[in-house]
């Protein structure tokens, strides 16, 4: 494999690994949001305090998931934009597509 098909393999790679933790981050928010909205409706039934408690705590481990996630995102995010800064001006990368969808991805999580 060539040192510029490695480049763009990593750079393919360390891409997919930010858009997936921006879709995991998403989920948790999703998810602390539809708990937010079962725990109001609990509590407005009066429902049983087991039920207000687990949702609770379900949402914590959520909002924990998501500090988690985010930390993990901006760790992966910081060693794209350092792979990108290394090669950007190799020519041969020019105008490349991987090249390109890890720039708007840095853009886009900056």
């Amino acid at each position: 494999m060539s040192e510029i098909a490695a480049i763009q393999k990593q750079l393919r790679i360390k891409s997919g690994v930010v858009r997936r933790y921006e879709k995991e981050t998403l989920l948790y928010r999703n998810e602390v949001e539809a708990l937010g909205k079962k725990l109001d409706k609990f509590i407005a039934e009066k429902a049983e305090d087991w039920d207000i408690k687990n949702t609770k705590r379900m949402i914590e481990e959520s909002e924990k998931m998501i500090i988690d996630t985010k930390n993990r995102m901006d760790k992966a995010t910081g060693e794209l934009k350092d792979l990108v800064e290394q090669v950007k001006d190799r020519s041969e990368l020019a105008g490349s597509e991987e090249l390109g969808n890890a720039q708007q991805l840095i853009e886009g999580t900056a």
